[in-house]
C-alpha cells in the first residue's frame, strides 16, 4: 500500500531542494535567468511542440545538472573541509558536466531559437 504521506512529504524535502538551489547558488540563479529569456523568445517565436519538448528538456537537464553539482560539492566540502587534491578533482569533474551540457544546450538553442530568427530577418 502507497503511504500517501511520504510521497507528500517527500515532494516537499525536493521542493526546498529546489527553492534552496535557485536561492543559495549564483550559477543556477544564472541558469534561471538565461531560462527566462530563452521562455519568452520561445514564446515570441512562436515554437512548435517539438522545439518546446527540445528547449524544455535542455532547461530541465542544465538545472538537473547545477543541482547534482552542487549537492557533489556540498558533501565534498562536508567530507574534506580543507583542500586536497582529490576533492579539487572530484568538484572539478562535476563542475566540467555541467559545462559540457550548458554548452550542448546553448547549441541546441542556437539552432532552434536561430532559425526563426533568421526567417525573421532573412526571409
Amino acid at each position: 500500500m502507497i503511504d500517501f504521506r511520504k510521497v507528500v512529504r517527500s515532494f516537499r524535502f525536493a521542493g526546498q531542494g529546489i527553492l534552496d538551489l535557485f536561492r543559495f547558488e549564483n550559477n543556477a540563479r544564472v541558469h534561471l535567468l538565461v531560462a527566462c529569456i530563452v521562455v519568452i523568445a520561445g514564446l515570441f517565436l512562436a515554437l512548435s511542440r517539438i522545439e518546446w519538448a527540445i528547449i524544455l528538456t535542455q532547461i530541465g537537464l542544465v538545472w538537473a545538472a547545477e543541482a547534482f553539482n552542487t549537492a557533489i560539492e556540498k558533501l565534498c566540502d562536508f567530507v574534506s573541509p580543507g583542500i586536497h587534491p582529490q576533492i579539487k578533482a572530484i568538484k572539478d569533474l562535476s563542475s566540467g558536466a555541467v559545462l559540457i551540457l550548458t554548452i550542448m544546450a546553448v547549441l541546441a538553442g542556437i539552432l532552434i531559437l536561430g532559425g526563426h530568427l533568421l526567417d525573421i530577418f532573412l526571409p
